[in-house]
C-alpha cells in the first residue's frame, strides 16, 4: 500500500524544501510541483521524498484524522 502524508512547508531552496508533520522534519523535493505556485506555510502530500500535490490546511487535518482512525483500528498498535 502507498501512503501519502500531508505536510507544511517551512522552507524552500530551489526545488527543496523542508517540511514538517508532527513534530517530524523531512527534506522533500518540489520537483513534481514546479508549475504550482509554492510558499512557506503550504501544506503538500508527500511520497517517498516527493510533494505529489498542494493542498489546503482543512484537507491536511482531513487526512491526519483519517490516518489516527486508520492507526487506532490496528491491532498492531495495541500488542505488547
Amino acid at each position: 500500500m502507498c501512503l501519502g502524508i500531508p505536510m507544511q512547508i517551512v522552507g524552500i531552496d530551489g526545488y527543496n524544501a523542508r517540511c514538517t508533520a508532527r513534530g517530524v522534519m523531512r527534506e522533500v523535493s518540489l520537483f513534481m510541483l514546479q508549475d504550482e505556485p509554492i510558499v512557506v506555510n503550504d501544506f503538500v502530500m508527500v511520497h517517498v521524498g516527493y510533494a505529489l500535490q498542494k493542498m489546503t490546511e482543512q484537507e491536511a487535518r482531513s487526512t491526519w484524522e483519517l490516518l489516527d482512525e486508520v492507526s487506532a483500528c490496528d491491532p498492531d498498535q495495541h500488542s505488547a
